[in-house]
């Protein structure tokens, strides 16, 4: 039995996204991801002697005792950020049976895989923009294959104050953008520094949707779809997973040798050549 419909596969491939309500079960696989996260951020505050605000589990407050660990150090943030996406569960979830027959569903006969550092938790603090993604397309960053689709799901319902993804439909369609490292993210670290060359009129040329989604729903983006993170306003942190698939037939993956996530240190400039400019 298919996972979706021959509408929504034809919705994806002309505008680039899909969003599916419900597609995880939040009991079964969501909520031990939650339960994980409560778990360690209470043992990082024991780690470190620090007597913080932990009640018992809950979904709606899994993540209690993080902002004050923020407000305390943000090292202690910053170890909770890097042990979240090591727990089985979390692992369990980006490897879901579910997800890799999607993804094949999506882009016929493949041999599918999920690169190298191409996943995890994000954490998007309050009024913190110096980590915000920016406008962009996965594939310069994520090199595996042209062909590949961005899988993001929320672990607490996205409200607008709390910055829904932004996409752009049917960007995917203009091909690879141009990029660079530009003036406006001097002050960003590693790849927060690239972006879009002309971002502004770039960004111009598309509508822009901002999806409203809770535990379970996943939304799905082209490589080549163009996308940011929405700005947190309110006073809790954003927690969203974030897997990729790509296709191992792809012949521009297979060409390039599917490289591995930046966050590995895979230089854009040598992989893109001609989609790179330096910027006076």
């Amino acid at each position: 039995m298919n996972l979706i419909d021959a509408r929504q596969k034809d919705f994806f491939v002309k505008e680039g996204y899909l969003l599916l309500e419900d597609f995880y079960d939040v009991s079964n696989e969501i909520e031990p991801v939650l339960r994980d996260i409560h778990g360690i951020i209470e043992r990082v505050a024991l780690r470190h002697g620090i007597e913080i605000s932990m009640p018992d589990f809950s979904i709606d407050t899994f993540d209690a005792g993080y902002q004050e660990l923020l407000r305390l150090d943000r090292t202690y943030a910053s170890e909770v950020y890097d042990l979240v996406k090591q727990s089985p569960s979390f692992l369990r979830l980006i490897c879901n049976e579910r997800a890799d027959r999607l993804f094949r569903e999506l882009r016929g006969r493949c041999m599918s895989g999920i690169g190298a550092n191409s996943y995890g938790i994000r954490i998007d603090n309050p009024n913190d923009d110096k980590f915000l993604a920016h406008w962009h397309q996965e594939f310069m960053f994520q090199p595996q294959s042209i062909d590949g689709i961005v899988f993001w799901t929320p672990l607490l319902p996205v409200t607008p104050d709390l910055g829904p993804v932004i996409v752009l439909p049917r960007s995917h369609k203009d091909g690879l953008c141009v990029y660079a490292r530009t003036k406006d993210y001097a002050q960003k670290q590693g790849a927060y520094q690239i972006g879009l060359h002309r971002e502004a009129s770039v960004i111009a040329n598309y509508e822009q949707i901002a999806p409203l989604t809770k535990p379970g729903d996943l939304l799905l983006m082209d490589f080549l779809t163009i996308h940011s993170s929405g700005v947190n306003r309110s006073d809790r942190s954003r927690w969203s997973v974030q897997h990729r698939f790509f296709n191992f037939d792809d012949p521009v993956g297979r060409k390039i040798g599917w490289k591995a996530s930046v966050t590995t240190g895979v230089r854009v400039e040598d992989v893109f050549p001609d989609h790179f400019l330096v910027e006076d």
